[in-house]
């Protein structure tokens, strides 16, 4: 997975994307190039307006996390998350855990990647009944590099699988991560979250 940590590595906001090349640079009839999964996926993300950030190991994660916490101010501020286990994971950077939209960040996993689009695929697993509306703007996803998949279809046929007893519901995906896209167009009825992604390197 050295591709990731080519292109994937942390960048500040100010060079955010401009070493990533953009769709519009192929002409409008040219045929699309069958990227690799994770290439598709990275790019796709990154033209929508979301911040990647590649971990080999969980050492890694932590220290990005403190990064987040750090670039944006957010030590010792409440938190928006519903897993236990991602409670117990960063329990030492005194955040205060609560299931209130009003936090300072939404922490939660995902179900898959979803590499035609660059969005991320979620669940009542991950959110439990609530739209996005009633989430805090900014989340942080962590994910790891088994879960890039092709299309939502392959997504939604691994949910099915992975939870044969009850297929979780409120089933969605997000994928406009820039607010100040939040007028345009092409992003009406979306709703858009500022949000950091930690992939972990799991193949």
């Amino acid at each position: 997975m050295s591709l990731f940590r080519n292109f994937l590595n942390p960048k500040s906001k100010s060079d955010k994307g401009q070493d990533i090349p953009e769709k519009a640079d192929r002409g409008k009839y040219m045929p699309d190039l069958k990227l690799p999964t994770d290439e598709r996926f990275m790019l796709n993300f990154k033209n929508n307006g979301g911040k990647f950030l590649y971990c080999e190991n969980d050492t890694e994660i932590i220290e990005a996390f403190d990064n987040i916490l750090l670039e944006n101010d957010w030590y010792e501020t409440s938190c928006c998350c519903f897993d236990d286990n991602l409670k117990s994971k960063f329990d030492k950077f005194n955040l205060e855990f609560t299931k209130s939209g009003s936090s300072s960040f939404f922490l939660s996993t995902c179900e898959y990647l979803i590499a035609n689009d660059g969005s991320i695929l979620i669940s009542s697993n991950q959110i439990k009944e609530k739209k996005f509306n009633e989430l805090p703007d900014n989340f942080i996803i962590l994910a790891s590099t088994s879960q890039l998949v092709d299309t939502i279809g392959e997504g939604l046929r691994g949910i099915k699988s992975n939870n044969k007893q009850r297929i979780p519901s409120n089933i969605t995906t997000i994928k406009s991560f820039e607010t100040q896209k939040e007028g345009d167009f092409m992003s009406y009825g979306s709703s858009t979250k500022n949000l950091y992604l930690l992939l972990r390197e799991d193949l």
